[in-house]
């Protein structure tokens, strides 16, 4: 089937005739309206600086029922410990910055592009995306990031300076999430790290049903830490 080329409009196609792999789309733009789009119709862009932007819904989909989160016994005793500060959207450009720039088994670049941070930076200041941040000794060694929409969280990507800070900020975000009701958070990409996480695959039609619930609901708009 041919590849949508994405006009001055911000629809996209029905996501449910991507391509083999999950691309659904090319080209369009990085504006808040069309990325908000994009999460409510199940899609996410993904692409490397220099390629065409390109938007993607795979099929199957991870993510994770935040009352099926996995404590693991070594994070509950670190957690316990409570050696370090939990900031919840006093960082985000720090937060998404350190997500582009951290090193990655097994990978080289990053695409999470200037473009993708100055985008997301907006979302944040519109109040849709949103950062946990693990700081110790009055420095950021860890977080997470992503977008809101109704009871939906859409988890972009997630760094870490000393081991386990990434966890830990899943782990609040997951107990975020519990607190208010949220369906699930989504994981987009299966890893082995998420599925050790609680992580689960879907189908996409399954993932598009449970979405289109999600995003009845009221969405927590604004800053998180003043919550």
């Amino acid at each position: 089937m041919p590849i949508t080329i994405l006009t001055d409009s911000i629809e996209f196609p029905d996501p449910n005739n991507a391509t083999f792999d999950g691309l659904v789309a090319i080209d369009g733009d990085l504006s808040p309206e069309r990325l908000l789009e994009a999460y409510k119709c199940g899609i996410f862009p993904w692409y490397a600086a220099g390629e065409p932007l390109m938007w993607w819904s795979p099929d199957p989909r991870m993510i994770v029922f935040p009352d099926e989160f996995k404590l693991s016994k070594s994070l509950r005793q670190i957690i316990r410990k409570a050696d370090y500060e939990l900031k919840i959207d006093t960082a985000f450009r720090d937060v998404i910055t350190n997500c582009s720039t951290v090193n990655r088994i097994n990978q080289s670049g990053t695409w999470i592009t200037p473009e993708m941070i100055e985008a997301y930076t907006q979302l944040h200041k519109m109040g849709y995306a949103h950062s946990f941040e693990i700081f110790k000794n009055n420095k950021l060694v860890g977080g997470l990031y992503g977008i809101s929409i109704g009871k939906a969280f859409f988890g972009e990507s997630m760094f870490h300076y000393q081991r386990d800070a990434s966890k830990i900020a899943f782990y609040h975000l997951v107990q975020f999430c519990i607190e208010h009701n949220f369906m699930f958070i989504d994981a987009q990409q299966d890893t082995s790290h998420l599925r050790r996480l609680g992580g689960m695959l879907i189908s996409r039609k399954d993932f598009l049903y449970l979405l289109a619930e999600a995003i009845k609901k009221d969405t927590i708009k604004g800053f998180w830490s003043k919550i």
